[in-house]
């Protein structure tokens, strides 16, 4: 569930901090009703950095594909994947 905090609450920052950390979503502050900022740990951010990277990666290659490039079977991209990084595979 979203948790929303109003500004003046961040003057307890070691409170934000524990609390951030414990719910591992975003806190989201706001400013005279409306909303102002999020505040996330450490951990929120880069998970959902991450997915966030990923999305566009897929997005990328949806779109390579929608512009006609063109692909290889599964079992043709493993042989050569192996073919290419044997060497990391002993």
């Amino acid at each position: 569930m979203a948790q929303i905090i109003p500004i003046r609450d961040l003057k307890d920052t070691s409170a934000i901090s524990e609390r951030c950390k414990k719910s591992g979503e975003p806190i989201f502050v706001t400013k005279n009703g409306y909303g102002d900022m999020v505040v996330m740990s450490m951990d929120v951010y880069n998970r959902t950095f991450a997915e966030v990277q990923l999305y566009k990666a897929l997005k990328e290659a949806e779109d390579e594909l929608q512009g006609g490039a063109p692909t290889v079977s599964a079992d043709t991209f493993t042989a050569e994947m192996k073919t290419k990084y044997e060497k990391l595979l002993r």
